[in-house]
């Protein structure tokens, strides 16, 4: 009797807790049942999509589970932990802390203390993402239609606005791991109609307050047009745009040189172009992989994935992961340190890998003996062709190795 009267309080103090909105949150404790590695349940109180929720995390020796439930599930929930094994059940409020506790002798116990906090926590879980490019006071987001005059986004270009906070995000985690000063001049090859190219260029000047110039390369003279009167009525005096392609393009002396989604071998280009500037960072996004494929294809080399290979879905595939990797292999001969990630891009391109070299040493390679460390990365390239039966990567060839 004592024990359901004592639950009942329980509930009871809970259910007032929400009612007058001084609910902070509920654990379990000490538990005592038949779940395998269950150690401690907390209850927090969230919103999703604007919508009150209770956040059950369950504690397990080497893992949590969060399972989300509605107002009217808590109280049965709470009652039904108590009764399945937790000896220890706390609720916390602004007016008082309550605790019920099965003592190891039996006895149950309905302890209260003062509150351990005034203060309700915020239960917001759709908490608004803190953006590095902001869409208040942007003249170019208003120029390239991804704003009002307001600085409100467009709701078709939602999707668009995201991508270009995801893309600066990215770059800014790279530049960081560069000495402080290191981006003089930026290469952004392929640039189109400019959001992206834009958005950096903002980040280093407006964020990181560096004096650096920015150059897109663009083969379309109406979009260099655009954007080169976007960029004056913006007052970015040192963003440049340039028509012309990427195998033409000088990089000079380019320390930051991105490609994306430049097609099939115009992305070996731009990755030539950076290693030969000796760029601190190069970031490519590839598109198509059409020369890797074509070599598969002629070649037909029988080896263990081919029983996968057999359907064109997964060819292509193969293909991308293997000129991707060669790619990377080949930035890594030149003294590059490496990684391959997925990029989350718009609605239209949903994923894109992205390739990345970071530079280890200020002294190029290029016309230096070959290390046995780089030895060691030919024969990688090497085995990798013949066993995919590649006659040769265009990257390859460019930097003649």
């Amino acid at each position: 009797m004592v024990f359901s009267e004592h639950l009942e309080q329980f509930i009871s103090a809970v259910e007032d807790s929400l009612n007058l909105q001084n609910f902070v949150k509920i654990t379990f404790g000490n538990y005592k049942g038949e779940e395998e590695a269950l150690k401690q349940i907390l209850v927090r109180r969230v919103i999703i999509k604007r919508e009150d929720k209770f956040a059950f995390t369950f504690r397990y020796k080497t893992r949590d589970v969060v399972k989300n439930f509605d107002l009217m599930e808590v109280l049965n929930l709470v009652s039904e932990y108590i009764q399945t094994g937790f000896k220890i059940g706390t609720l916390f409020t602004t007016e008082k802390d309550l605790v019920f506790e099965e003592l190891n002798n039996g006895k149950i116990v309905l302890r209260e203390l003062p509150p351990s906090t005034k203060i309700i926590p915020d239960g917001s879980h759709d908490k608004e993402k803190l953006r590095l490019i902001k869409a208040e006071s942007k003249s170019y987001l208003t120029a390239l239609k991804i704003t009002d005059a307001d600085g409100k986004v467009f709701k078709n270009a939602q999707d668009k606005f995201r991508q270009i906070n995801h893309y600066i995000e990215i770059l800014s985690s790279l530049i960081k791991e560069l000495p402080d000063g290191t981006i003089k001049k930026v290469a952004d090859m392929g640039s189109g109609k400019g959001y992206l190219t834009f958005a950096l260029y903002d980040y280093l000047h407006s964020v990181l307050k560096l004096n650096s110039e920015v150059v897109g390369v663009e083969y379309r003279q109406d979009m260099v047009d655009l954007c080169n009167d976007v960029a004056m009525k913006s007052a970015f005096d040192q963003l440049n745009f340039v028509q012309g392609t990427i195998e033409d393009y000088n990089a000079g002396n380019v320390n930051l040189l991105i490609a994306l989604h430049a097609c099939d071998t115009a992305t070996d280009d731009a990755i030539f172009k950076g290693i030969k500037a000796g760029a601190e960072l190069i970031v490519v996004a590839p598109c198509c992989h059409k020369q890797i494929r074509r070599e598969i294809e002629k070649n037909k080399v029988k080896n263990d994935v081919s029983f996968l290979t057999k359907y064109g879905i997964f060819l292509e595939r193969q293909a991308e992961m293997v000129t991707d990797g060669i790619r990377a292999l080949i930035l890594e001969y030149f003294g590059y340190k490496t990684k391959v990630f997925e990029f989350i891009s718009d609605a239209h391109t949903p994923k894109n890998v992205l390739v990345v070299g970071v530079k280890k040493s200020p002294k190029s390679l290029i016309g230096s003996p070959i290390s046995e460390e780089q030895m060691v990365v030919l024969q990688k390239i090497k085995a990798s062709k013949e066993y995919f039966g590649i006659g040769y990567h265009h990257l390859e060839r460019l930097l003649e190795l």
